[in-house]
């Protein structure tokens, strides 16, 4: 064996010795092209690729409920009721908000150990289009909240499951749902070969915009189906800070304000009474005052163009309610020049009790470095910071724009072969995002040129789904039983 070689097989034997837990840290890949497809070939004789079929949730599966009820200790409390409310509308939002839950499941399979940047959290709705910094409309992968290094495969999972159970929600046939799935494994492990084969820079490059998808999209929807989808593009574009104004703010003694709309927006001044305007401004800036330094410099000086006009609590998401999550108005020359920033709340990973903590001590920079590895193109004030809050405690946050032309295309809507292409993007965008981040060669070594993969990935997709339905009317039955408090219709 040669010395490239034995580096690889003391990396790999190690995470599987320390069970799973102990991945820490991406492998930067060393070695000829030929020694690194050869190690990916020797995983196959440790984690055969059929092997990926199984769920690995046996008799000593942990709690479901359980699980998500321990996410909720540090959260607000009065918020999480809402989540459950949201988890409980179907198998696929429970699915959005259960992402602790499938991460335990993972943990209890083989791991391939070729690791690679996880998104954390690669169901399909957490991708969708957004404006890149030169001003295109770009599709890619747009949540990182669990992001850390891991096993490639893990991501690949979450993805192909959740597009089962999306067909299942929308009364697909097997045949259909299958062959969806199959196809998302299949495009993944095509793309991989590919960026296999570029040079480093131009995998970097590489990027998906919505022109494609929108000529590759529309032959394989109704009339119907292509007029909403080229509204929702058209829509992403006018998705920016002046549109958020007029949503959720108004104009009252000649200021401009945050409307409140209690419990899913709440004005900070609605939460601390007798918070004054000149408290509000001390608070933000000791918000910013850090969070800048994690920009870029020519960026910093944009920034500070802009002043405070006004912040607010605001419900986001499914698995992320509950979590402290921050808007904030801003204002640059005049009214007409807003910019809404969004603080949002970077608690640990829940994949960090499975493959190892962060390197990083602020899970806030956690978030957003794997995001800057990940991604196509981030938005220009992503940042991070540390930051006290009116409760006193010393919390993790991430910034970014609430909104910067950001769209998704609705998945309900789709028809068999529309949601099959949806779920083929998804896929080379995982694999272009794991490309990046890991030894793209080794993977496609191990996952070969054969549809086996692609099966496994399609019979293990099947089979979580019967898992998170089952998990889903856990939930149905702990709420019925008040063992469990929700608020539906929010």
């Amino acid at each position: 064996m040669t010395e490239t070689l034995k580096i690889h097989a003391t990396v790999l034997d190690g995470a599987r010795v320390s069970g799973r837990r102990g991945i820490a840290a991406l492998v930067n890949p060393v070695g000829s092209a030929a020694e690194r497809a050869a190690v990916g070939k020797q995983q196959r004789a440790t984690v055969p690729l059929g092997d990926h079929a199984a769920v690995g949730a046996g008799s000593d599966r942990r709690d479901p409920l359980a699980l998500l009820e321990e996410q909720c200790v540090e959260r607000v409390p009065e918020l999480v009721p809402i989540r459950y409310g949201r988890m409980m509308v179907s198998a696929f939002t429970f699915y959005r908000g259960a992402a602790r839950v499938m991460a335990a499941d993972l943990a209890a399979t083989g791991s391939t150990g070729l690791i690679v940047q996880l998104c954390g959290d690669a169901h399909l709705s957490n991708f969708g289009v957004f404006g890149s910094p030169e001003r295109r409309l770009i599709f890619d992968i747009n949540d990182f909240d669990e992001t850390l290094p891991g096993p490639f495969e893990w991501d690949v999972k979450r993805l192909v499951a959740s597009l089962v159970i999306a067909a299942q929600d929308s009364g697909f046939t097997r045949k259909q749902w299958r062959g969806i799935a199959q196809a998302a494994a299949a495009r993944y492990r095509t793309a991989i070969t590919e960026f296999a084969g570029m040079r480093d820079i131009d995998v970097w490059y590489s990027r998906l915009g919505t022109d494609e998808i929108q000529k590759e999209l529309t032959p394989r929807l109704d009339a119907k189906r292509q007029k909403k989808l080229n509204k929702s593009f058209a829509q992403a574009r006018t998705r920016d800070s002046m549109q958020a104004v007029s949503k959720l703010t108004e104009t009252t003694d000649g200021q401009r304000r945050i409307v409140g709309d209690p419990p899913l927006i709440v004005p900070l001044r609605d939460m601390v009474p007798g918070l004054e305007q000149q408290d509000l401004q001390e608070r933000f800036r000791q918000l910013i005052r850090h969070y800048r330094r994690t920009l870029e410099p020519d960026r910093r000086v944009l920034l500070e163009r802009y002043r405070f006009v006004d912040m607010a609590r605001k419900v986001v998401g499914v698995g992320s309610v509950g979590t402290r999550c921050w808007i904030v108005l801003l204002t640059g020359r005049d009214e007409s020049d807003p910019l809404f920033l969004q603080v949002k709340e970077a608690n640990t990973s829940v994949l960090a009790e499975f493959v190892g903590r962060s390197g990083y001590a602020n899970q806030g920079q956690r978030v957003v470095s794997g995001q800057r590895v990940m991604q196509q193109a981030s938005d220009i004030f992503l940042g991070w910071q540390r930051t006290t809050g009116i409760d006193d405690v010393r919390r993790d946050f991430y910034i970014r724009q609430l909104r910067d032309w950001k769209g998704s295309i609705e998945v309900e809507a789709l028809l068999p072969k529309g949601l099959q292409y949806y779920g083929e993007l998804c896929a080379w965008s995982l694999a272009r995002a794991h490309a990046r981040s890991g030894d793209r060669i080794a993977i496609s070594a191990y996952l070969g040129s054969s549809d086996t993969f692609d099966r496994a990935m399609a019979d293990f997709g099947e089979s979580y789904a019967e898992l998170n339905a089952g998990d889903h009317q856990l939930l149905i039955d702990a709420v019925a039983a008040e063992r469990i408090a929700a608020r539906t219709g929010l």
